[in-house]
C-alpha cells in the first residue's frame, strides 16, 4: 500500500526523536516528499547543512568542522544539524528539515547518501575521506592527501577537516582562564590517544609516556593532559594516579566540561601521540610547536601525513629537549570550505567577501 506523503513527512520528523525505520519510496513519492518538506517550515534559514555520521566524535567532528567553516563564509543565515546513524541502521533525522548541503563522514554515511539523494535531489552532497567504491554518489569528495585519490569530483587536503578556529580557541581559553592561570608557565598540552588498527599501547609505551611527563615536570613545565576514549583504562588509571594530584598538572579524564580547545590555546608546546591524526592536525592549526610521541605499530600510509607535517615545520620528534619554533598554521579546513563553495552551484555568489 502506498504511503501518503503527509504521513511520511510526519514519520520522518518522528524518526528524529525515536529512531524508527522508514519504508522505501518510489521515485514519484521521493519527489513529492522533497517538495512537502521544503514547505513545512517557512522559518527555516536560507541554508541548512546536515552533518551525517555514526556519531563518533572523531568522525563527526570532521564533517562538523567543514560545515562550520562553510557557514562562516556564507552571507546568508545558516543552520547546522546532526544526522546520526545508529547501530542497526536506524537514523536520527532533524525534525521538519531538509538539507541544502549534505556533508557525510564515515562508512555509515555512504549507504545513506544514496537514499538521501533520491529524497533530496536539490541538495549538494559532500563526503569527507575516501568513500572507496561509491565515488559517483557524491558531488564533491574531500580526501586526505595521503590517500592519493584521483577522481573528477575529488580534491585533496593535508589530513582531514577539523574545528580549530582562532575565535573558538580564544573563547575557550577565556572560559577556562582561572584554572589555566593556576598552572605556572610555561605550559605543555599533552594529547594522549590509544589503540587503533595500526597502533597499540604496550607496557613499554606506557612506561615511556609516564617518563616523558615526569621529565617535563622536572623541567618546571606545567602540564595540561587529556586522554581519549581510545586510551586503555589501565593507562588512563596509571597516568591519573601518578599525575592528577600534582599542583602543576591539569589531568582531564573526560568528566565535566571538556577543556580541549583551551589546552590547545594555552600551550607553549603540544605533545601528541603519533596514531591520532586528528589531534596532530588540530595541534598543527594552532601555530604552537608540536612534538610527536611514538606508539607501537606501523603507520602505513599515514607515514606520508607525518612526513607532510614535518616538512612544513609543524612537528618534530621529542628527544628530551624543549625547543621553540614557528610555522604557518594549517588552514586546510578553510581552503576546503572555499573549494566547496566554488563548486556548489548557486552558492559561490553568497560567500562573504574576504
Amino acid at each position: 500500500m502506498l504511503l501518503h506523503m503527509s504521513h511520511y513527512v510526519t514519520r520522518v520528523a518522528r524518526a528524529c526523536q525515536h529512531s524508527v525505520s522508514l519504508p522505501a519510496l518510489t521515485p514519484v513519492q521521493a519527489q513529492s516528499l522533497s517538495r512537502s518538506m521544503s514547505m513545512m517550515d517557512t522559518k527555516t534559514p536560507a541554508t541548512t547543512i546536515w552533518i551525517v555520521s555514526d556519531g563518533r566524535r572523531g568522525i563527526e567532528n570532521q564533517a562538523l568542522g567543514l560545515a562550520e567553516a562553510v557557514a562562516a563564509r556564507l552571507a546568508s543565515p545558516c543552520r547546522i544539524e546532526r544526522v546520526v546513524i545508529r547501530k542497526g541502521g536506524l537514523v536520527a533525522l532533524p525534525a521538519a528539515s531538509r538539507p541544502d548541503l549534505w556533508i557525510g563522514c564515515g562508512r555509515a554515511a555512504i549507504k545513506l547518501a544514496r537514499k538521501h539523494r533520491t529524497i533530496f535531489p536539490d541538495a549538494f552532497f559532500v563526503y569527507v575521506q575516501d568513500p572507496r567504491h561509491r565515488h559517483d554518489v557524491f558531488d564533491l569528495i574531500i580526501a586526505p592527501e595521503h590517500d592519493r585519490l584521483e577522481r573528477r569530483n575529488a580534491v585533496s587536503m593535508i589530513g582531514s577537516p577539523n574545528r580549530i578556529a582562532r575565535a573558538r580557541l580564544d573563547e575557550d581559553r577565556a572560559r577556562f582562564a582561572d584554572r589555566i592561570e593556576a598552572l605556572p608557565g610555561p605550559r605543555a598540552a599533552v594529547l594522549i590517544g590509544g589503540a587503533s588498527k595500526r597502533y597499540k599501547v604496550t607496557p613499554k609505551i606506557a612506561d615511556y609516556l609516564e617518563a616523558r611527563l615526569a621529565h617535563l615536570l622536572d623541567q618546571d613545565v606545567s602540564l595540561m593532559v587529556t586522554v581519549s576514549r581510545r586510551t586503555p583504562d589501565a593507562i588512563r588509571a596509571r597516568l591519573s594516579d601518578r599525575f592528577a594530584s600534582h599542583d602543576r598538572v591539569w589531568f582531564f579524564d573526560g568528566e565535566g566540561e571538556n577543556p580541549y580547545f583551551a589546552f590547545l590555546a594555552a600551550a607553549d608546546w603540544i605533545f601528541v601521540t603519533e596514531e591520532s591524526t586528528n589531534m596532530l592536525l588540530e595541534a598543527g592549526a594552532t601555530g604552537a610547536p608540536v612534538y610527536v610521541l611514538p606508539m607501537a605499530g606501523d603507520p602505513g600510509k599515514f607515514a606520508r601525513l607525518h612526513a607532510a607535517l614535518e616538512s612544513r615545520g609543524i612537528t618534530r620528534p621529542y628527544l628530551g629537549r624543549l625547543d621553540t619554533w614557528t610555522y604557518e598554521p594549517l588552514a586546510e579546513t578553510g581552503r576546503m570550505a572555499d573549494t566547496l563553495l566554488d563548486r556548489w552551484p548557486g552558492h559561490a555568489a553568497h560567500k562573504e567577501s574576504a
